[in-house]
């Protein structure tokens, strides 16, 4: 009787053991970031559906401090961005005309400045006037999300 419970308790140990050393190995994968899904995640540009307003393309520089949204308008109307603001990091424009049916490049200055390898994660707010002049319709906000890393 005794051997049986010995062996059953050898059993659990090494089981055990073997179950540890795997927790511990997915613990040190996850503290040193191999399994962070920010690493796989794309690219991307995008400002919420209903304004008529999408960002097509979008690059930054490291040596200008700058990021280039590329802003589509396809409404029937002009649309008169008034500012194109991402909050992470730091990064204005003020604004300037789309007519309907076209596109228009925004070059936003980063007041903390760019280094090549970071990586950008950030909320756009555009806010423009329906209307080939600022003031004329009536102000609108549009807001997105950027993803990217500086060359």
């Amino acid at each position: 009787m005794r051997k049986k419970g010995q062996a059953a308790m050898e059993f659990l140990m090494t089981y055990g053991w073997a179950i540890l050393v795997v927790l511990i190995a997915i613990g040190a994968l996850v503290y040193f970031g191999v399994t962070r899904p920010e690493r796989f995640m794309p690219e991307k540009c995008t400002l919420s559906t209903g304004s008529g307003l999408f960002c097509d393309e979008f690059t930054s520089s490291s040596s200008a401090n700058t990021i280039t949204l590329r802003i589509s308008n396809i409404n029937t109307d002009s649309a008169w961005i008034t500012s194109v603001i991402i909050d992470t990091p730091s990064c204005t424009v003020a604004g300037g005309n789309i007519t309907a049916d076209n596109y228009n490049d925004f070059v936003l200055d980063c007041a903390g400045g760019l280094t090549s390898g970071q990586k950008i994660k950030g909320t756009i707010t555009v806010l423009y006037d329906v209307g080939t002049t600022a003031g004329v319709g009536l102000s609108k906000t549009t807001t997105g999300q950027l993803s990217t890393v500086v060359p």
